[in-house]
């Protein structure tokens, strides 16, 4: 498959139903936590979709913690679309959109170390980001034995002219 045959857009909330259905699928797996519909409808303009051939076949989301901290999630992809390219383009959308903000750091926590160290992400310890703990891990049934990689990446910030 050919990157140029993959686009990578802001999420529609007509996409909504994709983006659960996909993500179901690793939430089943235990890679990540179900999102409900609701939940992906409230947050749709932080994610972005994959698309080939006007279908779409991954995503994923950013979420904010401050003005300089933000956090690449949900990183979702069809198994037929995998290994071509399509996490990789998604990671680096959402990386753009985070330094256009302004934003100086990206983290992950992540079961796929290997895909972030190729895209120049260094492994840290969970203990640096409270607020995500807080917010996000205490509803987590892993939490107590969380087996999840967290991973950080100092961003290039776009200075405009």
């Amino acid at each position: 498959m050919d990157r140029q045959e993959i686009s990578v857009r802001t999420a529609r909330l007509s996409d909504a139903e994709t983006i659960a259905r996909i993500t179901a699928a690793y939430a089943e797996s235990g890679i990540m936590l179900k999102r409900a519909p609701e939940n992906i409808i409230e947050n749709i303009r932080n994610f972005f979709v994959a698309e080939i051939g006007g279908r779409v076949v991954g995503c994923c989301a950013i979420s904010f913690f401050t003005l300089h901290l933000a956090e690449i999630r949900t990183l979702a992809v069809c198994d037929a679309y995998k290994r071509n390219g399509v996490g990789t383009m998604l990671v680096n959308k959402a990386e753009g959109i985070l330094r256009e903000e302004g934003v100086r750091s990206s983290f992950v926590l992540t079961l796929s170390p290997e895909f972030f160290l190729g895209l120049g992400y260094k492994t840290v310890s969970k203990e640096m980001f409270p607020q995500k703990i807080w917010r996000d891990c205490t509803t987590c049934p892993k939490l107590m034995e969380c087996d999840e990689v967290a991973m950080l990446k100092e961003l290039q910030i776009v200075v405009s002219s």
